[in-house]
């Protein structure tokens, strides 16, 4: 699992943007800048619509102005279905990027098997990137919101 310290791996993230799908190399992506990286278990469900993604969209104007260049919501879906999403929950100011295999995902150790719910989805965590490497690390327990909200990483910064 990614810890405290540690360079992100490598890997590719897709994004619907106006129309097109574009692939993001991480390496890229986390190169020279100071990203938040936040992942849902899935889009449009309950907990990750009503309170995670909506605390980062109304405190993404106060965390560009700590120091952040990128706001990821990161989910183990499809790029159709995060650009919906997206679009749904006013989220014009994040990068909504996929992991539609989960390969990334597994590549950092926060799988986990949500069996019939979904399969292989994404462990809820927020953490911040400082030039490829973790600063700070926020992993949810099962079934729990409290560590990785936006407010938590303002707090952090």
């Amino acid at each position: 699992m990614i810890q405290v310290n540690a360079t992100m791996p490598t890997g590719q993230l897709q994004e619907l943007k106006d129309g097109e799908m574009v692939s993001h190399n991480t390496a890229e992506l986390f190169a020279n800048k100071k990203v938040v990286m936040f992942a849902v278990p899935g889009a449009f469900t309950p907990t990750c619509s009503v309170a995670h993604l909506p605390g980062y969209v109304v405190s993404a104007d106060e965390l560009k102005a700590k120091g952040i260049d990128a706001i990821i919501c990161l989910s183990v879906n499809d790029a159709f279905v995060m650009a919906a999403w997206g679009n749904a929950q006013n989220a014009e100011n994040l990068m909504m990027l996929a992991d539609g295999d989960g390969s990334y995902t597994k590549a950092l150790g926060l799988e986990m098997d949500t069996a019939a719910f979904g399969g292989l989805r994404s462990q809820r965590y927020s953490m911040i990137i400082d030039n490829g490497v973790v600063s700070n690390l926020n992993i949810e327990q099962p079934k729990e919101f409290e560590i990785s909200s936006a407010e938590t990483i303002l707090s952090q910064l």
